[in-house]
């Protein structure tokens, strides 16, 4: 959990993807995910966290529907969102707090 604070807590939009590999939908957010990283370069930084292997984190945070992604900023969540998105949709959110 210390370590996830950091992960947040950086003063550009970083967005968390919670994922799971058995999961159709997380698995086609894979392609969507670096298109906006690509499109957004160093303005922002993308991580997946796989809910398997972090329970207590997925838990903690009321992850239940896969995929969900959220931004933080400065450690403050901004946007949270579960179920696929397009590239334009993501890199719109994005862009609000870049």
């Amino acid at each position: 959990m210390s370590k996830f604070g950091a992960l947040i807590d950086l003063e550009i939009p970083v967005l968390i993807d919670f994922f799971s590999e058995k999961d159709q939908a997380s698995v086609a957010m894979n392609p969507v995910l670096r298109e906006v990283a690509a499109a957004l370069g160093d303005q922002i930084k993308v991580f997946k966290i796989d809910i398997e292997k972090n329970q207590d984190l997925a838990e903690a945070l009321r992850i239940k529907g896969l995929p969900t992604l959220v931004i933080y900023k400065s450690g403050e969540m901004k946007w949270r969102q579960s179920g696929a998105q397009t590239t334009n949709a993501l890199t719109s959110v994005l862009q609000k707090f870049i």
